[in-house]
């Protein structure tokens, strides 16, 4: 087999997706039909059974699971979270303000879904200590997946009596987080519009553009519904919807965008012809660039995360979707309006001045042009040395979002530790006795960093003890994570010392990435390689592809610490200073870029080795190479480039750091390194590229003399 072959050379993958593609391209109105059909039952069943999100994901075989698997009780509301109030002045516990949270409480208890209140109190420090700040803990009959911002707006409107009081209220915890939603701010629109621009002039015209748009939409919109109903089955965080949608529509644009443009070249074949040799020539560099995007994210799941392995599979879902709408309905939607698709003139195909150009100069001087490229990467990724990783917390967002509002509230009048509590659990064989549990207080209490500590609280059994602790730093400090090593190294004679929270929970997050990540990156980097084979069958050819990446990752590792560790331009995305970066953050973008990146090598390698195997001359194969696909390539990287910075103003710090990191990976990767870099090594290394055990020269095919 041969990537990039049509059936005329015998490649078994080539036929096998043309004849999908025949077949569509024949039956458009069953295929047209099917997927319309599927979109709509998806979207009709996400309405009816529901798309619930939880955030509240779990972490098996760790310490903070631990206390959560034991602080469990089936006599606990299902979902809990906080209305907070503040009082310009005096105190919420006033004679003149009594009145109005007693009608609070009663309005709280009486709304939809609510089967728990407890007012503010200072026994169990939910009012501050000068009394201006408090909250009820609201206890609900629905899971924190059904938990949607209707109902969260409706326990927080139940409190109005309060602010009608003059008392400002805030929804916290759970709610604040349901009113957030995904941070989505509506400016991803902005992305298909550039989608949609580029597309029109790339295809020659509006037919091709709409041809590509309504595949990956439909794509998309399958992908959404799929990942929305899967939140019934298993806890689904907000930020897998989003990142899938990042995901899908850019692969699914730029799939649909080569394929297409393989159509456009086609010209003097009638419109089924020109689909069948598209499908065989670009439709089996699709499928192995999708797999080679699955491949990377399988990676994830050697972390052992559900969190990491949740958006691997769901991102996968957004990629298996983006390539089967290529393969199948854009061929369908193709044979109904082909003909209004503007070709390529015969004598231009090959023909394109800059790129002409370019090609003539990188490989006539490939050690200036790749020496070039390298120097300026190294630059890009020169900042990475300083990447700090750490944890986000509420305070980490911006100052809009009112999960940052209920943070500011509540540090300000209970410390910054406050919304961040750690749980110290000890656990006994016996019941615990006075002196068990004034030890436990004690141990706490002497730790350095130790803000307030609650008072020890054992369960029915008394086998099982905790204490809420609050540290004096912010739930994002790095020293508030040294407190939850600290606490997990004491010891209490008769007790075995567990430590939970959300905190405790990251830092537990951030030790089973650092544990995994060499495994996940071989394994990621081997697995890419065997595919590369596959598709290649030249060794040297796959290892050189798979630095390429690495190169390209570690640039947008470099951006990412400058502007969210070093700071530079955070103010211009939304945020009021440098974040943290999370652990998982350049563990998942390393597995998204690797198979991203590889799309572009693996679509300008198959149209260098198509050419390669009928001339025999790599020089001339690989500057003919970047001639044909050097426009596509960059614009589908604009596209795909336009589409992740669209979800860089999303309120979620997290979904701006994906946002960034990936567009500066494409951008680069579509330039410097697919323009400069993989051409420039080509010519160097000459028929080394095509070396394969076994491989006559130029493999088996007779060898034409550049003219």
């Amino acid at each position: 087999m041969v990537l990039g072959e049509g059936p005329a050379h015998d490649g078994r993958a080539a036929v096998a997706v043309a004849l999908v593609g025949r077949v569509c391209a024949r039956h458009r109105f069953v295929v047209i039909g099917a997927w319309v059909s599927l979109v709509l039952a998806l979207v009709a069943a996400a309405r009816v059974i529901g798309t619930p999100t939880d955030n509240d994901v779990s972490l098996p075989g760790t310490d903070a699971q631990v206390v959560r698997d034991l602080t469990a009780s089936p006599e606990a509301p299902l979902t809990s979270g906080t209305v907070i109030l503040v009082a310009p002045d005096g105190r919420l516990d006033d004679a003149a303000r009594s009145g109005a949270l007693a009608t609070a409480e009663t309005s709280l208890r009486a709304a939809e879904h609510v089967s728990d209140v407890k007012p503010p109190s200072r026994r169990d420090g939910s009012l501050s200590e000068d009394g201006r700040t408090g909250w009820f803990t609201v206890g609900l009959d629905v899971r924190r997946a059904e938990l949607t911002k209707a109902v969260a707006h409706d326990v927080v409107d139940a409190a109005g009596p309060a602010a009608d009081a003059g008392l400002r209220v805030l929804p916290g915890g759970a709610f604040a987080q349901a009113v957030d939603g995904s941070g989505s701010t509506g400016n991803e629109v902005f992305g298909l519009v550039l989608a949609a621009l580029v597309l029109f002039v790339a295809l020659g015209g509006l037919v091709g553009a709409l041809v590509a748009l309504v595949t990956s939409a439909l794509a998309v919109l399958a992908t959404l519904e799929v990942v929305g109903l899967a939140g019934n089955l298993t806890s689904m965080p907000a930020q897998a919807s989003t990142l899938a949608l990042m995901v899908g529509l850019g692969v699914g644009i730029d799939y649909s965008l080569f394929l297409l443009n393989r159509f456009r070249r086609a010209a003097g074949h009638t419109v089924p012809e020109a689909i069948d040799r598209a499908a065989a020539e670009s439709g089996t560099a699709v499928v192995f660039a999708g797999a080679t995007v699955a491949v990377a994210l399988a990676g994830l799941a050697l972390t052992g995360v559900p969190l990491l392995q949740t958006l691997a599979w769901t991102c996968g879902i957004a990629v298996a979707f983006a390539v089967l709408a290529a393969l199948t309905l854009l061929p369908a939607l193709t044979s109904l309006v082909g003909k209004r698709i503007a070709g390529v003139p015969p004598d231009r195909v090959g023909r394109g001045g800059f790129w002409a150009r370019l090609a003539d100069r990188v490989t006539r001087r490939p050690w200036l042009s790749g020496g070039a490229a390298l120097v300026l990467l190294a630059l890009l990724a020169a900042p990475a040395t300083d990447l700090r990783l750490g944890q986000l917390d509420a305070g980490s967002s911006p100052a809009s979002t009112a999960v940052r509002q209920a943070d500011d509230a509540v540090s300000a009048a209970f410390g910054p530790g406050a919304g961040t509590p750690i749980v110290v659990l000890g656990e006994l064989s016996a019941p615990a006795t006075e002196a068990d549990l004034a030890a436990l207080v004690a141990v706490v209490r002497a730790q350095p960093g130790v803000a307030a500590v609650g008072p020890a609280v054992p369960a029915a059994d008394g086998r099982v003890v905790t204490v809420r602790v609050i540290a004096s730093t912010a739930g994002g400090d790095p020293a508030t994570a040294d407190l939850v090593h600290r606490l997990r190294e004491r010891s209490v004679p008769g007790m075995t010392v567990h430590v939970g929270g959300g905190v405790a929970a990251r830092v537990d997050l951030a030790d089973r990435v650092t544990d995994t990540l060499p495994l996940v990156i071989g394994v990621v980097l081997l697995l890419s390689v065997v595919v590369l084979l596959v598709a290649f069958r030249a060794p040297l050819l796959a290892l050189k592809a798979a630095v390429m990446d690495l190169i390209s990752i570690g640039a947008a590792y470099g951006v990412l610490t400058a502007v969210f560790t070093w700071g530079w331009g955070v103010t211009w995305i939304g945020l009021s200073g440098p974040v943290p970066v999370p652990s998982f953050v350049p563990l998942v973008l390393f597995a998204l870029l690797f198979g991203l990146s590889m799309d572009y090598e693996v679509f300008l390698l198959s149209d260098v080795r198509r050419r390669w195997s009928r001339t025999g001359d790599n020089l001339r194969s690989v500057r003919e190479g970047l001639v044909g696909t050097g426009g596509v390539i960059t614009a589908a990287a604009a596209i795909m480039v336009g589409v992740f910075l669209a979800f860089v103003p999303n309120d979620d710090p997290t979904i701006k750091m994906f946002g960034v990191g990936l567009a500066v990976a494409i951008a680069v990767d579509a330039t410097v390194v697919r323009c400069l870099l993989v051409p420039a090594t080509m010519a160097v290394l000459g028929d080394l590229n095509w070396w394969a055990p076994g491989r006559h020269r130029h493999g088996g095919v007779k060898a034409v003399s550049p003219k």
